[in-house]
């Protein structure tokens, strides 16, 4: 009996010998193969998040097959700290079989996931893959298809962070489509339905991974992505900094900050006036605004590079955690448009769903007009905007800088709409539209009488774009009918925001609805 255990001993030595040599040597080929095309490996991605020494892998052997020479599955598992918060992490390993995805993969990413819901920490993906693995057909697409359950059943529960690090084709992508957020890094990741092969056979026309889906492109002009990273360490970096303004679950509250009165800029707050022109029509960079009044400076800006008229991010305010949505007259004078509306209302949405408070800050002359954002849809797609502030239940703070113009001025955080709190800076305008295009309407007859008597119209258009602005532009008009709750010199700002934030800390969230859900546009 004894000579029987020895000899399980001694076997069960030697397997873990060679197992531990195995794996030395499949992470050396994972990194020759890796850092020759400029990528890193599946588990210098993780250590390179995570705080150090904190991974504790998950499912490590499943999958593996020692006589073909691997231990594990093409993805690894498991859980660690950023910053001493515990997340789950999983890592496609492109190392292994491509990182396509099969049957156990996809055991051990939903295995995962459950962990993550029941332990309500965020979850981190790290995408490398060749897609679905062809050669187990139709269980590779079946785990996809739970997988996307997982993701939609953990949307608004716990944050969902997908960083695309290689390629992500087919089926794939609606994975990280799922998500909060997806992080791209240029000229090394790739987001395609249909990748440029099957795209001329089917087509005939050729293009190239970046051009069809690249970081660019997903950036830019799809806004699929949210942020476009010049290589993996800052997707990393951005990855982590992204997860410090978040929660680590719907009931937690968001992340509030040790706080001192050096933590901000007192002279560039009381300031912050000076940034703005007092021009409506003269342009100036809204980030400005907002780092002025923020704490540090600090503004992390989420999809930076689409739909450039509204600004979306974090920042903190005496150590609070808050969103920010704000027009950009940089970018076709702050207008929304459809894309600029989606953009702000899936922000706005998230917000909301994990408690972060919203501070909107509004300038903005109206919707873009022409034909083409009408084709475009603007009425459905603009009207998405409509519903999440209107079902917003978390702290809604608005402030008019310079001017709010039509049916923008209602959709961006107005109190018609469910806003908590409005202000205006004093020389803001508010109007269903500028003079120059109201007097054209209002005053049609009187200036075409002045043109038949041979007064100079030029100075009757002013005489009249004058009187406009007194009977029906002026904010005193907004505080009269109660839509405004205050003038606010702009010095003030910040100190307006931070006493409204505390305030507003202990507002009731409860909702009371007979209905299922909602039937927003989509």
């Amino acid at each position: 009996m004894s000579d029987i255990m020895t000899d399980e001993r001694i076997g069960r030595a030697n397997f873990a010998h060679k197992a531990a040599a195995m794996l030395e040597a499949a992470e050396e080929r994972a990194r020759a193969r890796q850092h020759a095309n400029g990528r890193k490996t599946a588990r210098e991605r993780i250590n390179i998040l995570l705080d150090d020494d904190s991974f504790h892998e998950i499912d490590r052997f499943a999958g593996g097959n020692i006589d073909e020479g691997y231990l594990g599955a093409a993805v690894i598992t498991g859980f660690g700290d950023i910053d001493g918060r515990s997340v789950a992490v999983w890592a496609q390993d492109f190392s292994v079989r491509g990182g396509t995805l099969g049957e156990v993969e996809g055991y051990k990413i939903l295995h995962l996931m459950e962990q993550a819901q029941r332990l309500k920490i965020p979850i981190i993906s790290l995408l490398d893959s060749g897609g679905a693995r062809i050669q187990e057909g139709v269980a590779a697409l079946a785990q996809y298809g739970k997988i996307f359950k997982a993701n939609t059943e953990a949307s608004g529960v716990i944050p969902q962070i997908s960083v695309i690090l290689g390629p992500c084709a087919g089926g794939a992508v609606y994975g990280p489509a799922l998500t909060d957020f997806i992080i791209m890094t240029k000229k090394s990741s790739y987001m395609f339905v249909t990748g440029p092969q099957v795209v001329k056979a089917a087509t005939g026309e050729e293009i190239s991974s970046e051009d069809l889906g690249g970081g660019d492109l997903h950036n830019t002009q799809s806004g699929v992505a949210h942020f476009l990273a010049d290589d993996e360490d800052e997707a990393l970096d951005y990855t982590r900094t992204l997860l410090s303004y978040l929660p680590s679950h719907c009931d937690d509250d968001p992340p509030q900050y040790r706080f001192d009165d050096g933590d901000f800029n007192a002279e560039l707050a009381r300031t912050v006036g000076d940034l703005v022109p007092e021009s409506p029509k003269q342009p100036y960079d809204m980030v400005d605004v907002i780092e002025a009044i923020a704490d540090n400076e600090e503004f992390l800006e989420v999809q930076p590079l689409f739909a450039q008229s509204v600004v979306i991010g974090f920042a903190c305010f005496e150590g609070r955690s808050v969103g920010i949505v704000a027009n950009q007259p940089l970018a076709d004078a702050g207008t929304l448009d459809v894309n600029a509306s989606e953009k702000a209302a899936r922000f706005v949405q998230f917000c909301d769903a994990f408690g972060i408070p919203i501070v909107t800050l509004v300038d903005v002359p109206g919707y873009r007009p022409g034909s083409e954002q009408e084709r475009a849809g603007i009425i459905r797609r603009g009207a998405k905007l409509i519903t999440s502030y209107a079902t917003a239940t978390v702290p809604l703070i608005t402030i008019i800088i310079r001017k709010a113009y039509g049916g923008a001025y209602i959709v961006m955080g107005s109190k018609s709409l469910g806003a908590d709190v409005n202000y205006s800076w004093p020389s803001s305008e508010i109007a269903v539209m500028g003079s120059e295009g109201a007097v054209d309407i209002v005053f049609r007859k009187q200036l075409v009488q002045a043109g038949k008597e041979g007064r100079d119209v030029a100075e009757q258009r002013q005489h009249y774009m004058d009187l406009y602005a007194q009977q029906s532009v002026n904010p005193n008009l907004s505080l009269n009918k109660g839509e405004l709750d205050a003038l606010i010199e702009p010095k003030d700002t910040r100190a307006v925001i931070c006493r409204s934030l505390s305030i507003l800390a202990r507002k009731d969230r409860t909702t009371c609805s007979p209905r299922i859900h909602d039937n927003a546009p989509m």
